[in-house]
């Protein structure tokens, strides 16, 4: 199964636009996110329809920051995603009327509940503010 990796692709255009601190196209992105502009456009759109970002159109147009990057946190971003599955692994639902598959499928969904919470719980403790600090951080340390 394949991952994805939209949130981390996301939080790649985030931090750049913030580096930059001015409106960054579509293409521009694109290239940041190794991804097409179409795709951009799109998950773009749903970080705007949760206010996170603006675009303007023209000349000097193109998407930029405009939520406070110390209030916006993974767990916000994952939620204006769609909540995309956080595991690619998942149960078996050839034989639902097995009793080993269901003791099987029970274990995993107590598993599989219990990590999903907890990894959404320190989603919600990392803003992209602590992001970028690291990235200036690393950057700081790589340029002595």
């Amino acid at each position: 199964m394949k991952k994805d990796s939209r949130l981390s692709s996301v939080l790649h255009a985030l931090l750049h636009m913030a580096e930059r601190g001015e409106p960054l196209t579509s293409d521009e992105l694109a290239m940041c996110m190794r991804t097409n502009p179409v795709v951009v456009r799109r998950t773009m759109g749903f970080l705007r329809d949760a206010g996170i970002v603006s675009s303007a159109r023209g000349h000097a147009g193109g998407w930029a920051i405009t939520a406070d990057l110390k209030t916006v946190t993974l767990r916000q971003l994952h939620e204006t995603l769609g909540e995309p599955a956080i595991f690619a692994i998942g149960n078996r639902q050839e034989m639902p009327e097995c009793l080993v598959e269901q003791a099987v499928n029970a274990a995993l969904d107590t598993a599989f509940a219990e990590a999903e919470a907890l990894l959404l719980e320190r989603f919600a403790q990392v803003t992209l503010a602590d992001l970028a600090e690291d990235f200036a951080r690393r950057h700081r340390l790589r340029s002595q």
